[in-house]
């Protein structure tokens, strides 16, 4: 298998948070690259008959994708760098689930300025400038694996799947056996899915 490793995120998901969390610390402990890519569960979701309060989320989800969106095109560079200071104020922090357009505009900007691009990218939260390109990100993880997803979506090597879904993080050693089976796994072309009910909320530490 090749050593490149894709990961489309939406840093609104708290269980992508947590897969993105254990991908960091397989960097650590396996020879892999990452390239970051944004995705948007307020794409993926748009016209669906929905709960009314989960689509008041899709709305405040607008706004820090579209940020992504503008920032992997203009600083690709300060992707992975932005999603961990603006994902850690998110979940860590406590400051999830928000609902409304603007619900997430403080942190945008506090985490733009945090690690050193200009603020004035928190404006296009409010404006459809970047939209265009934020589908074009989103899509390239529906062609990878079909749109019946949430996010994450990763690839390893040629092939992509949602998840793993995980509730905890793993560390050191423990991520990269993890990763190992998954790359195992993803190896047979004949294997899609593996799934069982969740009995307990993701957790950040």
């Amino acid at each position: 298998m090749s050593n490149e490793v894709t990961f489309w995120f939406d840093v609104s998901c708290p269980f992508c948070w947590v897969t993105s969390r254990w991908i960091k610390e397989v960097e650590q402990v396996r020879d892999i690259k990452v390239q970051w890519v944004p995705m948007s569960l307020s794409v993926l979701n748009e016209g669906r008959d929905l709960d009314p309060a989960y689509m008041d989320k899709m709305k405040a989800n607008w706004g820090p994708a579209r940020v992504f969106a503008a920032i992997a095109t203009e600083h690709p560079e300060k992707l992975d760098e932005l999603y961990t200071d603006l994902g850690t104020r998110i979940h860590p922090g406590g400051q999830g689930a928000k609902a409304g357009y603007d619900a997430y505009d403080e942190l945008i900007s506090e985490s733009l300025v945090a690690v050193g691009l200009d603020s004035a990218y928190a404006q296009v939260a409010h404006t459809q400038q970047w939209d265009e390109q934020l589908r074009k990100y989103h899509s390239t993880a529906m062609d990878a694996v079909g749109d019946e997803v949430g996010t994450p979506v990763v690839k390893m090597g040629d092939t992509a799947f949602f998840g793993p879904v995980i509730t905890r993080i793993p560390r050191g050693e423990e991520a990269g056996k993890l990763f190992d089976a998954a790359v195992q796994l993803a190896s047979y072309p004949y294997f899609f899915e593996i799934k069982r009910s969740r009995s307990e909320s993701p957790r950040f530490d």
